[in-house]
C-alpha cells in the first residue's frame, strides 16, 4: 500500500473505533494517533529499528553482565567485541 492509502485506512478504523466507544480500542488508536507518522511511513519505506534494538539489547546485556567496566574504554572495546561480529578463528593451515 502507498503512504496515503494506509493513512486513510488507519483514520477510517480510528473512526469506527471513536464510534464503537470499546475503551481498549479507544487506547489503542490513541497510541497509533501518536506514533501516526512512523506507522504510515512504515508502509511507504518498510524501515524499522529493530536490528537497533537488537544491537541495544546486548549491550545493556554485556553492561548487568560485567556490573560495571574500570572504564568507558573496556566498555566500548566489548561493546566492539559483542556487536561487532568479530571472528577470532583460528589459522587452520600454515604459511
Amino acid at each position: 500500500k502507498t503512504k496515503d492509502e494506509a493513512g486513510a485506512y488507519l483514520s477510517y478504523w480510528c473512526d469506527l473505533v471513536e464510534e464503537s466507544k470499546i475503551f481498549p480500542f479507544m487506547q489503542a488508536a490513541k497510541t497509533l494517533k501518536a506514533h501516526w507518522f512512523g506507522i504510515v511511513s512504515y508502509s511507504e519505506t518498510n524501515l524499522n529499528n529493530g536490528i537497533l534494538e537488537g544491537i541495544n539489547s546486548k549491550i545493556q546485556l554485556a553492561k548487568k553482565r560485567a556490573r560495571g567496566y574500570r572504564n568507558i574504554q573496556n566498555f566500548i572495546n566489548m561493546i566492539y567485541f559483542i556487536v561487532g561480529n568479530l571472528k577470532f578463528d583460528y589459522p587452520r593451515y600454515s604459511i
